[in-house]
């Protein structure tokens, strides 16, 4: 199954952190793109994070850069998004997304995600003021 599934969503206040965990099959995640989406009521999907999971390199949205950090487990097909210093402009539902490595730095970014085929149901973050 190659079907993402997310957890770890909840409430929290601004200034707080969460960690979104996702996992996915061993075929998937084997030298794959993971990334994270997010969606915010009436806006548009924009790309989050993401990370290639066949080394190390990662990918961030400039609205989260030092603030978010995606990282990966191995042994457990696992895919993290830490997320500190939380602003309510974070509150979404926010999703994992798995396609194949090939351009992974350049597609990740674009069209909200649209060139992944695989996609989690979502976990949904809130950040109150």
């Amino acid at each position: 199954q190659v079907q993402p599934v997310e957890s770890g969503g909840g409430s929290v206040q601004a200034g707080g952190s969460l960690r979104l965990s996702c996992a996915v099959s061993r075929y998937a995640y084997s030298s794959n793109c993971m990334g994270w989406f997010r969606q915010a009521p009436g806006k548009d999907r924009e790309g989050v994070a993401a990370i290639y999971t066949g080394g190390t390199i990662t990918y961030y949205a400039d609205s989260v850069k030092g603030r978010f950090t995606i990282s990966q487990d191995n042994a457990k097909n696992m895919v993290y998004l830490e997320m500190n210093s939380l602003k309510p402009e974070d509150t979404a539902m926010y999703y994992c997304a798995a396609r194949s490595r090939e351009r992974c730095g350049v597609v990740w970014s674009r069209r909200g995600g649209a060139l992944f085929p695989y996609w989690g149901q979502g976990t949904q973050v809130t950040v109150s003021s």
